[in-house]
This record gives structure tokens, sequence and C-alpha cells, in this order.
């Protein structure tokens, strides 16, 4: 549950599949591949900015595609870059991570200093979407909550976000860490090596693709039903 010192941050790490003007060369005829679930996550802007507007909290979002720089790895990750920009000169790569990489995750780490100094406890969403399928099998859920699980607010919240749900939206099938690990690479695991469990917990959301494709009232239902099912569970 949230309590009256809770911040909240909302972050988007692939919004979109912008290419910056120097790497355009690189992309030429790679339209399809930007526009797949490889080049960016579709729906996740539009829910980080619902959540933004929900919460009234600040929102960290790139629209610059994920094949240029991963914004939610770590670097030196091996998925850091993708294939067609390991072949880019390193110095290309490296204006890449000042121009673009660098900042972002400064500008996020120093939000949640800023809280962190004021006596806040940040509870940080960031907004991400999966694919309905992946290698030609089927994801069996419409919703994930990635968390770590040794983390107690973590833990805690996302029981309760998947409790309720259950309660607002029981057809949605809501999975606790699925279709990733909580603990695996990312935004949310770097910041919790640098704030412990009592000022950040780091939430990663993850929702089916299958929602933004079918578009209209299927999609704006699912985005009122984040926004309530959290809005319950930060309940006292």
């Amino acid at each position: 549950m949230a309590t009256p010192r809770d911040a909240f941050l909302i972050t988007c790490e692939h919004g979109g599949n912008r290419i910056p003007a120097a790497c355009q060369v690189l992309f030429a005829g790679q339209q399809p591949l930007l526009d797949s679930h490889r080049g960016y996550d579709a729906g996740a802007l539009v829910m980080a900015r619902t959540l933004g507007k929900a919460f009234e909290a600040p929102l960290v979002a790139s629209t610059v595609s994920r094949l240029v720089v991963d914004l939610n790895r770590s670097i030196g990750h091996r998925r850091l870059f993708s294939d067609l920009m390991r072949t880019a000169p390193v110095a290309l790569r490296a204006e890449i991570l000042a121009q673009h990489y660098t900042p972002y995750r400064t500008r996020v780490e120093d939000l949640v200093r800023q809280f962190v100094a004021d006596g806040r406890r940040v509870i940080h969403v960031s907004s991400h979407s999966f694919t309905p399928e992946l290698d030609g099998r089927a994801r069996g859920a419409d919703v994930g909550l990635l968390f770590d699980p040794g983390r107690p607010g973590e833990l805690d919240l996302c029981a309760r976000w998947k409790t309720a749900f259950a309660a607002t939206a029981p057809e949605l099938r809501v999975r606790r860490n699925h279709p990733y690990a909580g603990r695996d690479d990312g935004l949310t695991s770097y910041l919790r090596r640098l704030f412990p469990p009592t000022t950040y917990v780091g939430i990663e959301l993850e929702l089916n693709q299958r929602f933004v494709l079918a578009g209209g009232r299927p999609w704006t239902a699912l985005r009122a039903d984040v926004v309530t099912a959290l809005r319950l569970a930060c309940e006292p």
C-alpha cells in the first residue's frame, strides 16, 4: 500500500521506434523490423502517460527505438545495442550513449534521489508491453507485474495489485514475474542497487500487445483497469 510520504514516478524506456539522424543509414529498409515488437513496446507510452496523469507523477519517456540503444539494459549488456548497431563505428555508439542513454538514465536517477532527499519513498512504475506470441508460443498473460521478491515493498504492492485486478477485472490474466523475471537486468534492477527497499519500490508493468492491436474499447478498458487496480492496491 502507499503512504502519504510515497511519491510516484512513471517511466517508459521503449516508447517509440524513432531513429536519430546519425543512425538512419544503418536502418535503411528496416521499417518492418522497427514496427515490430523488436523495435518498440507498442502501447507502453500511452499507458505511461495515463499513469502519469492519474497519479500526478513525473513521466520520463523515450521514443528512440530500442534497436538503436536499449535504455532498459546496463552498459556492457549484450543486448544494449542491436545487431544493426554493433557494426556501427565506436564513435557513433559513444555518441548515442551520450545523447540518449546517459541523459535518460540520469534524469530518472536524479528524480529518485530528489524524492528520497525529501524524505519520500518512491514507487516507480516502468511501463512496457510484450508481443502476444514469441517463437510460435502464445504468452499466457494479459498483464505482468515484475518485481524483486526479496524486497518487501515490491512483493506487497504486486500482491495487492494482483488482488485488486481480481476484484475489479477478473477476466484479465494477471501474473507476477511473467513474461520476464523481475530481477533481470533493467532500469529497476539498477536503481535497486542504489536505493534500499525502504526508499525505492520498482515495478515493471508489462501489458499484452493484443489489447493495443485490438484498439478501441478493449485497449481503453485495460488502461482504466490498470489505474483502478493500482489505486486500490495503494489504499491503506
